[in-house]
């Protein structure tokens, strides 16, 4: 019987890959919210806490719900490459992350709460997809 010894080449991964780990699966939970939010939007609006009018960007929510199921689409599917290890993931997670956070900054007055929480998690996938996304390999 032989034994393969499948050691690492280079220096030990940091205490980030964790973070940037845990960006990924956010990645993934953010982008599966904002479908539900989006699909939400699109057949449900009558359940927003105000009105278009009273949003920043005053647009229909019909608009806004196929603006969140794009965002939460591709969020999906940079999450998935994230944690994967691929740059381009990487690119992506950050410039979605960065629309996805002003999307619910103009949706903040129509869902206060949900809103809130899906641009902190933004926030925290930006800093560690940002500082740290090199970390990780497949």
């Amino acid at each position: 019987m032989t034994h393969t010894d499948y050691s690492r080449t280079g220096p030990p991964p940091s205490p980030w890959v964790g973070m940037v780990l845990l960006a990924g699966v956010t990645l993934l939970l953010t982008g599966g919210f904002e479908v539900i939010e989006g699909v939400v939007m699109l057949v449900r609006d009558d359940l927003a806490q105000a009105t278009a009018d009273a949003l920043a960007i005053p647009v229909n929510f019909t608009f806004w719900g196929w603006v969140q199921l794009i965002f939460g689409t591709v969020s999906v599917l940079a999450g998935i490459g994230v944690l994967y290890g691929k740059f381009w993931a990487r690119i992506i997670a950050i410039v979605i992350g960065m629309f996805s956070a002003f999307s619910n900054m103009v949706m903040l007055p129509a869902y206060p709460f949900w809103c809130a929480i899906i641009i902190a998690l933004n926030v925290l996938c930006i800093y560690a997809v940002a500082a740290h996304g090199r970390e990780i390999r497949a």
